[in-house]
């Protein structure tokens, strides 16, 4: 619920969509009154409004009707498609309409879905916030739409009433996700899991689904609280955040005053303490730890410097095939491992992959069959893409509900549900 005294009625456009869904679901949860406007009726437990996104006189009716006070727009075509024209038409004019309504029916917050790629080019982003321009050519038409739209939503926050925000999930999957383990399954059916493109170690943001409608909800409370005064925009960025436990698990890191005690010639006066505060998990240390880096301040000369050594301590610590790993494992516990031969691995370099990918897409067309092997998709997954978080975590407060383990196994067994695959 709103953090105000009075609630807010939400229309989710597109909840009938995989996010939107999600969204829908998290706001029931807490016993929010919500509709969702779309062009086809998936569910039929909240009051729903068929309509044409793009027309503007639709979206109004949707929100006097359904009395809404916040909005929260995540249509857009899937990517991948080959019409542009339908990117525009959704992402831009419709967006375009739903702010017009938005303004003339007094609605006064508008949460708006954009993505991680509206900043990517193809070559690797490496820790990039929000701070980071769009490329000079965007990748794709929808990549392109999704900027063009954010730009539109942002401006007109503060305008007529309506205050705005955008944000930008990557990866994002779990249940009712249809084209990330399609894609999955499909290579795991044809027993080709031991292939792999590029050198596997570029790192890349996946963001389970469920988190990312968590980030949304908090998006549209954060919108009904007054600016932060001086004070309290030093303060949010002043204290050292803690760390984000939901995939790792939590790392105790030693202190001065907490910390395993090794061989000593003459321990220290209070090496009992020490070693009792190591030992005891709920031990908090008796001052926060102070920032050594504040990634607001990334692009400052003196955090430019260490960005090389950070990436190459993140590089070591993860494996750009983890998350796919983990999904061959998990598929293996329906069906059993002796479904798909295990085989040694196959690396491609990029170079080779490109090549291979340039002569799938020329079968596709000339057969006239979408191929689902393609040169933007060796370059999406042989670059490093990873993004900072820091805003959403001090303005929003967000931090991950589910970890990428978790995600990948709920993920997997609804896709499973639905599909059982055959022998």
């Amino acid at each position: 619920m709103s953090s105000t005294s009075t609630r807010d009625v939400y229309l989710v456009i597109g909840g009938s969509g995989f996010l939107g869904r999600h969204i829908v679901n998290a706001l029931l949860a807490r016993g929010d009154i919500v509709s969702v406007f779309d062009i086809v009726q998936r569910y039929d437990d909240v009051p729903f409004f068929s309509g044409d996104i793009s027309d503007e006189a639709q979206v109004g009716d949707a929100l006097k009707k359904s009395g809404t006070t916040c909005i929260i727009h995540t249509a857009s075509p899937a990517h991948g498609l080959e019409d542009p024209a339908l990117y525009w038409k959704v992402n831009v004019d419709g967006t375009k309409a739903v702010i017009a309504a938005a303004q003339a029916c007094g609605v006064r917050k508008l949460v708006y879905t954009s993505s991680a790629g509206v900043v990517f080019n193809g070559a690797d982003i490496i820790d990039v916030d929000e701070r980071a321009p769009f490329p000079e050519k965007a990748m794709d038409a929808y990549n392109e739409s999704k900027a063009k739209a954010e730009e539109m939503v942002l401006a007109a926050n503060g305008k007529q009433g309506l205050l705005t925000i955008a944000l930008r999930p990557a990866g994002i999957f779990g249940p009712g996700d249809r084209q990330v383990m399609a894609g999955f399954v499909e290579v795991y059916k044809k027993n080709q899991t031991h292939f792999q493109i590029g050198d596997n170690n570029n790192l890349f943001d996946w963001t389970y689904v469920e988190n990312v409608a968590h980030a949304h909800l908090l998006a549209a409370d954060k919108l009904n609280e007054p600016p932060l005064t001086p004070e309290q925009k030093n303060q949010l960025i002043s204290n050292p955040l803690p760390q984000i436990t939901a995939t790792t698990g939590k790392h105790k890191i030693p202190t001065s005053e907490s910390r395993p005690l090794g061989p000593a010639v003459v321990p220290p006066p209070n090496a009992a303490q020490i070693q009792a505060n190591w030992e005891n998990p709920e031990y908090t240390g008796s001052a926060e730890r102070p920032l050594r880096r504040n990634r607001f301040d990334q692009f400052s000369e003196t955090s430019l410097s260490h960005q090389q050594q950070q990436q190459q301590q993140s590089e070591e610590e993860k494996e750009t095939d983890s998350s796919s790993s983990a999904i061959w494992a998990r598929l293996d516990q329906h069906y059993g491992e002796g479904f798909r031969t295990k085989k040694s691995r196959i690396t491609l370099p990029k170079e080779v992959g490109m090549i291979f990918a340039g002569a799938a897409e020329w079968w596709g067309w000339l057969s006239g069959k979408e191929p689902t092997f393609t040169r933007f998709r060796v370059k999406f997954t042989c670059a490093s893409r990873w993004h900072n978080i820091e805003k959403s975590r001090r303005l929003l407060g967000y931090e991950p509900v589910f970890g990428i383990e978790e995600g990948i196994n709920k993920m997997v067994d609804w896709y499973v549900s639905q599909n059982p695959i055959k022998n």
